[in-house]
């Protein structure tokens, strides 16, 4: 049977591998001239492929919790690992203060070429450049349609288009109008892991400041946590922290309201701040910041505070006690709005993970119709989470319940 993929991203790639080598005859479908564009600038370039191990609490998905850890387990982490290693041949190494996965020659490029020299290897046919306008029922089959060609029959096709984040590698919601039209309950897409922003830009004097934190996102009964980078730009906030927590802001914003996004800067919280300014110490506040922070940052955070820099511990009022420990563990960061789809990592929202077969990954209302990848409703934090929700749903759309 002739198979159509749909998007040379981390999803297609996979499936295409799969169905190729299940015996399928393959034809890949690719907009851009090279394919695998997010592959090439994940990581800084780099490529987090995999986390060590993965969470599935940690996706974010309006759709049912349960099929979406199903979907994400079917192939589990230490399997992915051996399919990069034994079978492409590309060993990773672990960065163990982050947990993540990269290959040893830190170069994305060697990942993206290695997928697709493999679907060489298993017969898959790629024609890069190519606008896929639609698909359409044909008999007992499909037919892809792509602007200045051909129809194309298929028996299966699979649609791994990716969202609508970071346009400029070819995402354009190709995959999602697909599906609409054919009559699929779409949850609204919105941008995921993405800078926020402030205007006016408050903080724009500490852009380039950099530091490990502690971070939540609070909206209505939502709260979500996250540790780690966090970045001041000229017009905001980002760095891994900020991205993992974004969506709350632009959920609740997408609602009319305002989530609330609350930093504690440094590796200290509230009960290791008091004890310490129970102590007394004649050591000045500023002093006391500044070896827990960088300069900029704790001098900015004082004059925010009202404090006088050369206030010691020990003449600390009760008032200003409290607006330390409370700004120190949870200041309420003052963001406006966000980058958009032109920074998201990723694309919340999509395909509702009811509206496909649990097993295959088969649409319930088009038979012979895959989905996978960002297409549909479920993203994970920054850390390789993403392609391993990727890799395992193009597995398991390429394989088509064939084998376990």
């Amino acid at each position: 049977m002739t198979v159509v993929v749909l998007g040379a991203g981390a999803a297609g790639l996979m499936a295409a591998i799969h169905a190729a080598r299940a015996g399928d005859r393959v034809v890949l479908l690719e907009r851009t001239a090279d394919g695998g564009r997010k592959i090439l600038i994940s990581g800084g370039g780099r490529c987090n492929v995999l986390p060590s191990t993965i969470d599935p609490r940690r996706f974010v998905t309006d759709s049912s919790r349960h099929t979406m850890g199903r979907f994400l387990l079917s192939w589990p982490i230490e399997a992915q690992r051996r399919f990069f290693e034994a079978e492409l041949h590309l060993p990773l190494a672990l960065e163990p203060e982050t947990g993540k996965l990269f290959p040893v020659s830190n170069r994305a490029r060697d990942v993206r070429d290695g997928l697709i020299a493999e679907g060489r290897r298993a017969g898959v046919e790629f024609r890069f450049g190519v606008t896929v306008t639609g698909v359409e029922v044909a008999g007992a089959g499909w037919r892809v349609l792509s602007a200045g060609l051909e129809p194309l029959p298929a028996a299966r096709v699979v649609v791994t288009t990716g969202g609508l984040s970071i346009p400029q590698t070819g995402s354009d919601g190709t995959g999602l109008s697909i599906a609409a039209r054919l009559g699929h309950a779409i949850v609204p897409p919105y941008p995921a892991l993405t800078p926020l922003t402030a205007a006016p830009a408050v903080h724009a004097e500490l852009r380039g400041v950099s530091l490990s934190v502690g971070i939540r996102g609070e909206w209505q009964e939502e709260t979500v946590r996250s540790s780690g980078g966090f970045l001041f730009t000229h017009q905001g906030y980002s760095g891994p922290s900020v991205l993992d927590v974004s969506h709350i802001a632009v959920r609740s914003r997408m609602a009319g309201g305002h989530g609330t996004v609350l930093v504690q800067w440094g590796p200290d919280d509230a009960p290791a701040w008091e004890a310490r300014l129970r102590a007394q110490s004649r050591r000045a506040v500023a002093t006391v910041l500044r070896h827990e922070l960088p300069n900029r940052l704790a001098e900015r955070l004082l004059s925010e505070f009202g404090i006088p820099a050369d206030r010691t511990l020990s003449q600390l009022t009760r008032a200003e006690r409290r607006t330390l420990v409370d700004g120190m563990t949870a200041y309420p960061l003052p963001w406006t709005g966000d980058e958009g789809y032109k920074k998201a990592e990723v694309t919340g929202g999509g395909i509702g993970l009811g509206e496909v077969e649990p097993l295959t990954l088969e649409s319930r209302r088009a038979p012979g119709l895959y989905f996978a990848g960002e297409v549909l409703d479920a993203f994970g934090p920054i850390g390789g989470y993403n392609f391993a929700w990727a890799w395992a749903t193009g597995r398991l759309a390429g394989l088509a319940g064939r084998h376990g």
